[in-house]
């Protein structure tokens, strides 16, 4: 465990986690609770003794409740909470081993991913002062008169030249060319500079055809023997110092540090969320779309009971991954589920739906609400929207009211509901005029109580 981590797990206990993801995410306090102890076995299992340490499993949840209750938001804001990496994937567009399509293994995979970047992108953050500083100095290097005779074709080839071909005339003392470049008076000169192309091409062009059944170390074994290849390009100064930095932070990283350290935070800290898992169960198998769940199923049940799973950069375990699975199990029900598969969530939440008096809360307490969002949104603008308590109150009415008569999305309705009541503002204020807009329960009831109402209508637009 790193010093960070120590640090992070040290304060993350489960009533603080509560009380992190109460800044988000309204009611819901069983799935909560849930996900901060599952969260803080996690530190007690690293803190237990190494001959019980690999024994102890994670307790996967399963959450229970319609959409938009907030599932995904709880499982997002706890890996962020804990700096983990975090996957969200639909068990619905897995298919069978054997049948065209994406296999579960690939989470896994992607998971890994996940991890390194993560750890190169806090490399990169540390090393970035060091990185700009380099690209600085060679900066003032090309800039300077020294720079003016050309180097030979073997080496880093850097020169100043303007866009006819000509040394451009610059500043004598390399001081003052630093200060000019530090200040962007610079940065529409031109200079040459050798850029060195990326890799890693191979298997992303089978990730991207979405050919994921590949052997993930083939494509890095063939990457291994193909040269790197490099050119010199001629780019203005403020380019030159992006591509310069980015090349600087690639010397100083150690990429292979990164990758066992993303593998790592993969199996011991990654959070996989597996969404509309009801969608794969169903009974026994007799043939039919069936055939596919069943066998989704089965594919499953190792990476979640615990396996090893093949990626380009070695072997990653599941065994100490965090499965969070959710499903509204309006036809169906977790018994439904293989019974194996049933035993690997042991934890079951179910989530509530949500009334007025949650609408209400979720548009006005959350720091990330609807409400804050469009306010954010307009003073771009530089335009004032001001929300009076009874129109944010019609609003969750209206929600509810829309959810119970058609399809219950959830807080998913709000977004809809003030899409619609806000359209005639946001098309209107680019094109000046009012600098401020107030919201109040009489603008919502005209804008919308009438479509609200028809329930064909409200099934169409809300």
């Amino acid at each position: 465990m790193t010093a960070v981590e120590r640090r992070l797990d040290d304060r993350l206990t489960p009533p603080e986690v509560v009380r992190e993801l109460d800044r988000y995410v309204i009611g819901q306090e069983k799935a909560k609770k849930a996900v901060a102890i599952a969260l803080r076995n996690r530190w007690r299992r690293r803190e237990a003794p190494r001959e019980i340490r690999d024994e102890i499993l994670p307790n996967n949840i399963l959450m229970i409740g319609p959409t938009g209750v907030g599932k995904t938001e709880i499982a997002r804001r706890l890996a962020r909470i804990a700096r983990a990496p975090f996957i969200k994937v639909e068990a619905s567009k897995f298919t069978e081993v054997g049948y065209v399509g994406r296999d579960v293994e690939s989470m896994v995979r992607d998971l890994v991913e996940l991890g390194i970047n993560q750890v190169l992108d806090e490399m990169r953050a540390e090393a970035r002062a060091r990185a700009e500083k380099s690209a600085e100095e060679k900066l003032v290097a090309l800039l300077t008169p020294a720079a003016r005779t050309e180097a030979p074709e073997s080496g880093p080839a850097v020169i100043a030249v303007d866009g006819s071909g000509v040394a451009e005339k610059v500043p004598a003392e390399a001081p003052s060319v630093a200060a000019d470049l530090r200040a962007g008076k610079l940065d529409r000169r031109w200079v040459s500079i050798e850029v060195s192309d990326k890799g890693g091409v191979f298997f992303d062009l089978f990730a991207a055809s979405g050919m994921n059944s590949v052997d993930p170390t083939l494509g890095s074994s063939i990457e291994k023997m193909m040269p790197r290849k490099s050119s010199r390009k001629r780019m203005r100064v403020a380019d030159a110092r992006k591509v310069l930095i980015d090349q600087e932070l690639d010397r100083l990283v150690d990429r292979e540090s990164a990758v066992e350290e993303g593998k790592r935070r993969a199996e011991q800290s990654g959070i996989v969320f597996l969404d509309e898992i009801d969608k794969i169960a169903g009974n026994q198998a007799r043939g039919g779309p069936d055939v596919s769940r069943e066998g989704v199923q089965r594919d499953l049940l190792p990476i979640v009971e615990g396996s090893r799973v093949p990626t380009k950069h070695g072997l990653v375990s599941t065994d100490h991954i965090l499965f969070i699975a959710a499903g509204a199990f309006h036809h169906a029900k977790p018994s439904d589920l293989m019974p194996e598969l049933q035993g690997r969530f042991p934890i079951r939440v179910e989530l509530d739906s949500l009334t007025a008096g949650d609408f209400v809360r979720i548009l006005d307490e959350p720091e990330n609400s609807l409400v804050r969002q469009y306010t954010a949104l307009l003073e771009a603008e530089g335009v004032d929207l001001v929300f009076e308590k009874d129109a944010i109150e019609r609003i969750a009415s209206l929600a509810e009211k829309v959810n119970d008569r058609t399809e219950n999305i959830g807080a998913r309705r709000l977004h809809t509901l003030l899409t619609t009541l806000l359209e005639d503002i946001l098309y209107e204020v680019p094109l000046g005029g009012k600098k401020s807009y107030t919201v109040d329960g009489a603008m919502v009831n005209r804008r919308l109580e009438t479509i609200a109402g028809d329930v064909d209508m409200s099934r169409y637009i809300l």
